[in-house]
């Protein structure tokens, strides 16, 4: 299969590279081993020493991908808009799975660099940069047993309802935050993680708006972690709860408090959602590839399955639907890295619809494929699971679209 046209005439010599270098691991590393994964019955065996995910994780690495986040100024590859969408659908094209789990694998970093803060700069950023053994793994933990796509339904009446609160929370002791309470089991990369940019409660009063963001080294006194889940798709992404019991941290390590979370948490959205957008643009077109290849070998009634015109419609809805998710996914990023406050909304509309049409691409892939695609031994079958997953991990998009229309109605009131 020959690689997808690129529209635009603008990129640069580093971004070819960079999309030549990234696909490049993502056939030959990623994609492989996600399928390995993939069919492991028990996901302790995912994780345990000597499994392919630290082989690969390790192999991410040594290219720095686990540090594009990360500004050039401390060492990491300072990826943000065009060039970080073409890594990210790269990345995803290969596996939705090791996508998130070396993006995430970044953010507790990424969120101290944001800081500015020479001097946990140096404590903390600059070992993960020059990590190239996947010894220092971050995890981004934000969800909670009570608390899921809520917490980013910022600008909403419920988020700044007193009665609802986080289930995590930090208190001031002296020179020290004592942190309590439970991040639930879809925490990404949570059982492996050895870093947490944990997103707390601060102020209960204000509701799910008095919260903070402090980075969490995950081998103190008082942390434990639950068992990793056992998922319908995107196996290979570890998930797993995160408990902390009476852990304290330096007060340096409160990253945000209350009265810049609001704030924060916008700028995230708009970063995780549009990373999302790409991933899963990267998936779609792996579907579509995937059915344009077996179409042209597949035999009936006599001819390749694609010289059907049923098959030729369907082919080109699934390019279009594909194209359009580049479209407005990489508009989406790119315009965000260059805007502060970003518009979320644009990155909610990416993540809402690239998920939601690869979902579609994926299952018209499938159906392509008949019989063969529903066995286990077929790219496809996972990629429709993988596919399926996207509608609800980083907020699930019945809900997102609330946040994104809240956005909308305020822009056009002037609020």
């Amino acid at each position: 299969m020959s690689p997808y046209k690129e529209l635009n005439l603008n990129l640069t010599s580093n971004q070819q590279a960079l999309k030549d270098g990234v696909h490049r691991i993502a056939k030959e590393v990623l994609r492989p081993t996600a399928v390995t994964l993939d069919r492991m019955s028990d996901p302790q065996e995912v994780i345990a020493p000597g499994s392919p995910m630290w082989t690969a994780l390790k192999a991410a690495y040594a290219q720095g991908f686990h540090s594009a986040l990360i500004p050039a100024e401390c060492g990491g590859l300072g990826l943000q808009g065009l060039s970080l969408h073409i890594a990210l659908e790269e990345l995803g094209w290969g596996s939705a799975e090791f996508a998130a789990s070396i993006a995430v694998a970044g953010f507790p970093f990424a969120s101290v660099a944001a800081t500015g803060k020479m001097d946990l700069i140096q404590e903390l950023v600059m070992p993960f940069v020059a990590d190239k053994e996947a010894r220092f793994v971050g995890c981004w933990a934000i969800t909670e047993p009570d608390h899921g796509s809520d917490q980013f339904m910022a600008s909403t009446p419920q988020f700044y309802d007193a009665k609802i609160s986080g289930q995590v929370t930090a208190s001031l002791d002296g020179n020290h935050y004592v942190i309590n309470g439970e991040k639930s089991a879809w925490v990404s990369n949570g059982t492996i993680a050895t870093h947490a940019v944990t997103y707390l409660t601060l102020d209960p009063s204000k509701g799910l708006a008095g919260g903070g963001v402090a980075f969490i080294p995950l081998d103190l006194p008082g942390v434990s972690k639950g068992k990793p889940l056992d998922k319908l798709g995107q196996r290979a992404l570890n998930q797993g709860s995160i408990l902390f019991k009476d852990v304290r941290i330096p007060k340096r390590y409160l990253l945000v408090d209350a009265s810049a979370y609001e704030m924060v948490l916008h700028r995230t959205l708009a970063l995780t959602n549009a990373a999302m957008g790409a991933i899963f643009t990267g998936v779609a077109r792996a579907a579509y590839e995937e059915a344009l290849t077996y179409t042209k070998t597949r035999i009936q009634g006599g001819k390749p399955i694609s010289e059907h015109q049923l098959v030729q419609k369907h082919l080109f809805d699934m390019f279009t639907k594909v194209e359009t998710c580049r479209a407005l996914s990489r508009a989406a990023m790119v315009y965000n890295a260059a805007m502060d406050p970003p518009a979320i909304e644009y990155a909610i509309a990416a993540k809402t619809y690239c998920t939601q049409a690869c979902l579609e691409v994926t299952d018209t892939a499938l159906q392509l494929f008949g019989g063969k695609g529903l066995t286990r031994d077929c790219l496809m079958e996972k990629l429709y699971r993988d596919a399926r997953a996207s509608l609800i991990e980083d907020g699930a998009n019945d809900v997102l679209a609330l946040v994104g229309a809240r956005r909308l109605l305020d822009r056009e009131s002037g609020t």
